[in-house]
């Protein structure tokens, strides 16, 4: 929702979307905590001290000390008036066309991508694609295993390619291949399972499949706005009702 109303202004998040960066919704019992307490249970701020830039004493009547406060809205933009062309995202969730097309410029689909990979890792436990000590090359060839084959002019583009494939949708010999439903299983599913929560039945995980496949394709103008996004199935009967008993 938050990257519909993003949106919605014209804005695209672009270069840093990851769990990272999200701020939940505050309890209202935090509303009873005096400020100690609050800073017991949560920790207290980090005062940075004011220092003026000829290097003179601040006067009387400055603080000593500020506190920072937390700033978003750096790095969103408007894609027709400003060209972003390096995405900040860690490299499991960036986006293929910040790697295969890097002079069109990052855009709202971009942002999809991102969207889709951040979803899969608040469902489940771990990322969709392994970024343990990753290269740019693991990472594309875990999209690959996953999603199926890049778009011929990237696929004919990606110079490692020979290393990872002996021919598209052939891993080289030795190489072993997580498939999408392994994935879901093995990230998903099972530590679902161990933490005693209920898996996806059928009918959510249908959903699911669909909506993040239509999230992950490969070119940016095959997905769907973050609008369409809450028009999925999954978003209307499972996302946004379980969102909702949260928030009552």
């Amino acid at each position: 929702m938050a990257v519909a109303r993003t949106h919605e202004q014209k804005y695209v998040h672009g270069v840093d979307l990851h769990l990272g960066n999200i701020l939940l919704h505050l309890p209202s019992s935090l509303d009873h905590l005096s400020e100690e307490q609050l800073y017991d249970k949560f920790g207290a701020p980090e005062p940075e001290p004011v220092i003026r830039l000829d290097g003179k004493p601040p006067s009387l009547n400055a603080p000593s000390y500020a506190i920072s406060p937390v700033w978003l809205g750096e790095h969103t933009f408007q894609p027709w008036e400003e060209l972003r062309l390096h995405s900040y995202t860690p490299l499991e969730i960036r986006p293929p066309e910040a790697r295969f097309e890097p002079t069109t410029g990052l855009s709202f689909a971009s942002d999809i991508w991102s969207l889709a990979c951040t979803i899969w890792a608040i469902l489940g436990q771990r990322s969709l694609f392994d970024s343990l000590l990753a290269t740019q090359d693991d990472i594309t060839c875990e999209q690959v295993d996953a999603l199926g084959s890049l778009p011929l002019e990237w696929w004919e583009r990606w110079a490692a390619r020979t290393t990872k494939f002996a021919k598209p949708r052939q891993p080289v010999e030795g190489r072993s291949v997580w498939s999408w439903n392994q994935r879901f299983e093995d990230s998903i599913q099972e530590p679902r399972r161990e933490k005693g929560m209920a898996a996806l039945d059928v009918k959510e995980r249908d959903a699911f499949f669909a909506m993040m496949q239509w999230m992950l394709k490969f070119r940016p103008n095959d997905r769907p706005t973050a609008k369409q996004v809450l028009e999925t199935d999954w978003m209307r009967y499972w996302a946004l009702p379980a969102c909702e008993k949260i928030t009552d």
